[in-house]
């Protein structure tokens, strides 16, 4: 892990040729992608990978998503069914994870996958994430950019404030836009929602043509982003409220406002993008958190999802 302070990078060419070459030397990188900041490192190097659980203080039962260039990228290491042909060619590049089969011969680090026989893989959508991606030339393995089960960074301020000093370097190129991470979909066995995310249920479902199942907490972890607790601020998280406790504070949607509000036109995109930097926002202010209820429709039910594990025990 990474003892020097954390270079901040711009997305002009020559830095992020940098970036590539620090994962190629086996460092970790911080970059943005249209979800969330992904903290990345090479793929197919278990010392690498090993550098992000300890920068994060990630367990290692926690599977990780690899981001790759394009689609033949993708095939080159997953099992490639009709079903992630259609996903694919719906949704990426874009904020969709799938959950794969391994091909035998992958290069991939077992540390990645947790040691499942799967391989959660996307394309991103930023064009810093792309540019990057063929820089170094190979996958690159990418949680969120932040300390294990603590609110997600969607800009670079967010990284360092979490990171900094543990990391190599950060790409910074503004906001990311979605705000959430992807939606993840099991094709093992599938198409399973793993997780809902950026691309809404819906319109995977539609993509399909065929519903899609449920995951089940007796399968235990099979893909990232489903620890019970995550994504959580310091404070304590109170949700479907209309006010805040004596002393807290209010994230509102909607008409009911707040300290902050995600979206006062109750756009579900807008609160999405909002969602985790007004939680950063909030937590400064050492109060307990209160969330306005949200359409558990569309972008609501991955928003929801997210603040369910923020208030989850701990």
């Amino acid at each position: 892990m990474s003892q020097e302070p954390t270079s901040v990078l711009t997305a002009a060419p020559s830095d992020l040729a940098r970036a590539a070459a620090l994962l190629q030397a086996g460092k970790q990188v911080a970059f943005p992608t249209e979800t969330v900041c992904g903290l990345g490192a090479d793929a197919t190097s278990g010392t690498a990978v090993a550098g992000i659980f300890a920068a994060k203080d990630r367990p290692s039962f926690n599977p990780l998503i690899v981001h790759v260039a394009d689609t033949a990228a993708a095939c080159g290491l997953v099992e490639w069914p009709e079903t992630a042909a259609k996903l694919a060619d719906a949704f990426w590049p874009g904020p969709l994870t799938l959950v794969l089969p391994l091909r035998p011969g992958h290069p991939i680090s077992s540390l990645v996958t947790a040691g499942l026989d799967t391989l959660a893989v996307r394309v991103p959508a930023h064009p810093a994430a792309q540019a990057l991606l063929r820089a170094f030339g190979g996958p690159i393995a990418a949680p969120s950019a932040n300390r294990s089960g603590q609110i997600s960074p969607t800009n670079a301020a967010h990284v360092l404030a979490g990171l900094g000093g543990r990391i190599a370097a950060v790409v910074d190129d503004g906001p990311c836009v979605v705000g959430l991470e992807s939606t993840i979909v099991g094709l093992a066995d599938g198409p399973v929602l793993l997780r809902p995310g950026g691309v809404p249920a819906e319109q995977v479902q539609a993509a399909l043509k065929v519903p899609l199942g449920a995951v089940s907490p007796q399968d235990g972890i099979t893909a990232p982003g489903q620890l019970k607790s995550h994504y959580a601020p310091a404070a304590r998280v109170t949700l479907n409220r209309k006010s805040a406790d004596p002393g807290g504070v209010l994230l509102g949607f909607g008409d009911i406002d707040g300290t902050l509000n995600l979206s006062p036109g109750g756009d579900l995109a807008e609160a999405a993008a909002n969602l985790f930097d007004h939680l950063h926002r909030l937590d400064r202010m050492n109060a307990p958190i209160a969330v306005a209820p949200i359409p558990e429709t569309g972008l609501g039910a991955a928003i929801n999802d997210r603040l369910q594990r923020a208030a989850a025990e701990r």
